[in-house]
């Protein structure tokens, strides 16, 4: 089960937020038991790039044998 603070890999992309599939961001708030959660993207920098609500189907949790790949984003 996924908790706050856990890192998350976003399944799906959203778009007008600037974010791909693949993105990893951290969860800082729980919905619903689970049904949603807030999650916070940030930069290698620390800043934040975008914080969006999204259902469970649309992230899944980190796996152990993973890493991180950087990309740059779009310009707001």
């Amino acid at each position: 089960m996924i908790k706050e603070h856990d890192r998350v890999v976003l399944k799906t992309a959203m778009l007008a937020d600037g974010l791909e599939a693949g993105d990893v961001g951290t969860v800082v708030h729980l919905y619903k038991d689970g049904l949603a959660y807030e999650v916070e993207f940030t930069t290698l920098d620390g800043q934040t790039a975008a914080v969006v609500t999204v259902e469970a189907a649309q992230v899944r949790p980190g796996g152990r044998r993973e890493i991180t790949h950087a990309r740059e984003m779009a310009p707001a």
